[in-house]
């Protein structure tokens, strides 16, 4: 049976939650200590953050699925290790299996490097990638990194608006 990471003896996991069905996911690092506290992803001030970016483009957290890729919180909120995240990615990769979303929005540079390790996020923010044929990933900041640095607030809502124009794009050629 599965024990998880070192990490796992001195914190609470923390799974993604959502709405099972969600055609989006999003994608962080790792929990906080809010989210270690609660047993839930996103919860924290960067978790507020993000259902505020949600908002301002007309969703909800029921909308959508919200997952980590490490699935417990690192001691003094340090960067995951590269062996925490390999140990944790069967998890992630098993909740894209089951969840199926259309498209995956990691959040922050850890994330992104899952799916595309020479890309950094500073390029890649905001703008969609092909995965597969059937799934785009589409990066944006961490919410996180604007609370650190306000400059990013903006870039922030600013890629939450491609991504529902995309997402809009995405629906009309679907009806088509």
């Amino acid at each position: 049976m599965w024990k998880g990471c070192a990490l796992s003896k001195t914190a609470n996991a923390v799974l993604g939650e959502g709405n099972p069905h969600a055609e989006i996911m999003f994608i962080g690092e790792a929990p906080g200590q809010k989210e270690d506290e609660l047993g839930r992803p996103f919860v924290g001030p960067a978790g507020q953050f993000l259902d505020e970016l949600l908002a301002s483009i007309s969703l909800k957290r029921e909308d959508v699925y919200i997952s980590n890729v490490v699935k417990y919180r690192p001691p003094n909120n340090r960067d995951p290790l590269p062996e925490e995240k390999e140990q944790c990615m069967p998890w992630l990769m098993l909740e894209i299996a089951l969840i199926k979303p259309r498209v995956i929005v990691p959040l922050g540079r850890h994330a992104l490097a899952h799916f595309f390790q020479k890309l950094s996020i500073t390029s890649a923010h905001g703008k969609p990638q092909k995965l597969t044929d059937t799934v785009t990933v589409f990066p944006i900041y961490h919410p996180a990194a604007a609370l650190h640095n306000g400059n990013l607030r903006q870039s922030l809502f600013d890629d939450f608006l491609n991504l529902k124009s995309f997402l809009d794009q995405q629906q009309s050629a679907d009806a088509k």
